[in-house]
């Protein structure tokens, strides 16, 4: 059975029969029958069930992808070839990009207009790597004397196949994040969704079977990380994980992989800072620092969580930022104006929870927020504290929740040691009138990514990634295709 949303019909899941797994190119159940349910997080209702892979599933994928690889069904197209049929895909993406909103939106919370922009980031990722398709070479390097000349040059191959495990908060992005540079690469795929959130990408693999990438190339298994990802970190027949998650779980891969020696790609942790100097615009860094905590319900890596102020402009700024966190409209994602979902899953709203109450014990003051909102879904008011210091949980753990820490600074290099003292380093901003202050703070930040006068752009064309604990790699950019990627040296003598 299959349920019609638009112009797409969805095998089973959503209103209909349970939702299979593709494997193969085929779209089945799991071998033991058993399913899961995948919840709405504005209402905590079921919004239908998914097929629970087990590890004789995952075993299936992986020999399914392995197959695919050596067969070479990928590979033996050109890369002309490889590149349209992505370039298809993301069109695809394009033309169902309201029902594959709503359905994101349903299945994570986010508002439907967040939700359409995470769809067209997504088609962005597969339309930027069809165009690296073909543009993926080596280098010819001329050796030795000319009595004993060696002519030698370099192939970048694609490593083979890749584990995909992806997280819920950015479901469609982060699984495109890793399928459109593997496949532009050549790789054979798995991905794994997050339980939380499979649904939209069950229907990427749909849409990729529909572009023409051939069956097994890229296959789908839903279910536990204990079981799907532990057995994907360490399959034999893994060549490399590519992984977006915490990093207590990110270590975990570390351990697994080691039996054949994996390479692995790992986008972790974060606890961002942002430095507002005495000379910022405060009419675009408050509202900037507040978008950079609170989108998407603080349930972004990169979220800045870690606000550091120089304190001429402390009390405003604070004032400033708790009042645009009151005024942002909190609410079921298809409602009319709204600009924050729920939180994903009551566990995680008992995790946000726990965090502001340990805060308050450990003597921070609530500005603004600190508690649920209503009592059906998992809604969480955006929050501000003070009164706060660095040895505290809430200024050095993740929270991934709408959950800002504020400090004052004196002078530059207090700021900047403050920023740096963390076991992270994904992201970073500064907020400053002069140019050359934030581009010299921007080269002291231990951080993947900074922003000078904004915290989260570049999309597609820029690479993301990590310092410290926050990771091992790079996304996005030209930097990602490196993830998946052999290089192979040729020599051979002339005469």
């Amino acid at each position: 059975m299959t349920t019609t949303v638009g112009d797409w019909s969805y095998p089973g899941g959503v209103n209909g029969d349970p939702a299979p797994m593709l494997v193969d190119g085929t779209w089945r159940g799991s071998a033991s029958g058993e399913t899961f349910p995948t919840f709405d997080p504005g209402t905590g209702e079921v919004i239908t069930e998914v097929a629970l892979a087990s590890v004789q599933d995952t075993d299936l994928a992986v020999a399914a992808a392995r197959r695919a690889f050596d067969e070479e069904r990928w590979m033996r197209l050109s890369a002309q070839q490889r590149g349209a049929i992505l370039w298809r895909a993301s069109d695809l993406i394009r033309a169902s990009a309201d029902e594959l909103a709503s359905l994101e939106s349903r299945n994570m919370g986010i508002p439907v207009p967040q939700a359409r922009a995470m769809v067209l980031e997504a088609a962005a990722q597969f339309q930027y790597y069809a165009g690296w398709a073909d543009k993926i070479h080596g280098r010819t390097i001329d050796l030795g004397p000319a009595e004993r000349r060696i002519q030698g040059y370099t192939l970048r191959e694609p490593i083979g196949v890749v584990a995909m495990i992806v997280p819920w908060n950015a479901p469609l992005i982060s699984a495109s994040k890793k399928l459109a540079p593997a496949l532009a690469a050549g790789c054979a795929c798995v991905l794994k969704p997050a339980d939380e959130t499979p649904l939209t990408a069950l229907w990427l693999g749909q849409i990729l079977q529909e572009a023409g990438v051939p069956a097994g190339v890229v296959n789908v298994v839903t279910g536990p990380g204990e079981t799907v990802g532990a057995r994907l970190a360490e399959h034999p027949d893994v060549d490399t994980v590519a992984f977006t998650g915490s990093t207590e779980v990110g270590r975990s891969i570390v351990r697994a992989a080691a039996g054949n020696l994996k390479k692995l790609s790992l986008e972790l942790g974060g606890k961002s800072p942002v430095i507002v100097m005495p000379d910022a615009d405060l009419s675009a860094a408050i509202p900037g620092v507040a978008g950079a905590v609170f989108w998407n319900t603080g349930q972004v890596c990169a979220a800045g969580t870690r606000l550091f102020v120089h304190e001429s402009v402390f009390d405003q700024v604070v004032e400033g930022v708790a009042e645009a966190g009151r005024r942002l409209r909190v609410g079921y994602g298809t409602d009319t104006d709204v600009d924050l979902g729920p939180l994903i899953s009551r566990k995680q709203l008992d995790r946000v929870t726990s965090y502001v109450e340990g805060g308050r014990r450990d003597g921070a003051r609530v500005v603004s927020g600190g508690a649920r909102i209503g009592d059906a879904g998992y809604f969480f008011a955006p929050t501000v504290l003070v009164d706060v210091d660095q040895s505290m949980p809430v200024m050095r753990e993740e929270i991934f929740g709408p959950v800002l820490g504020v400090m004052p600074f004196g002078d530059v290099d207090q700021a900047v040691a403050l920023a740096n003292d963390s076991s992270y380093g994904l992201a970073s901003s500064v907020w400053t009138r002069d140019g050359a202050t934030g581009h010299a703070v921007a080269r002291r930040l231990r951080a993947g990514r900074v922003g000078v006068n904004v915290h989260r752009a570049g999309g597609v064309h820029m690479p993301a990634g990590g310092y410290r604990q926050s990771g091992w790699g790079r996304e996005s950019g030209q930097e990602a295709l490196e993830n998946y990627l052999e290089v192979k040296s040729v020599v051979s003598a002339l005469n």
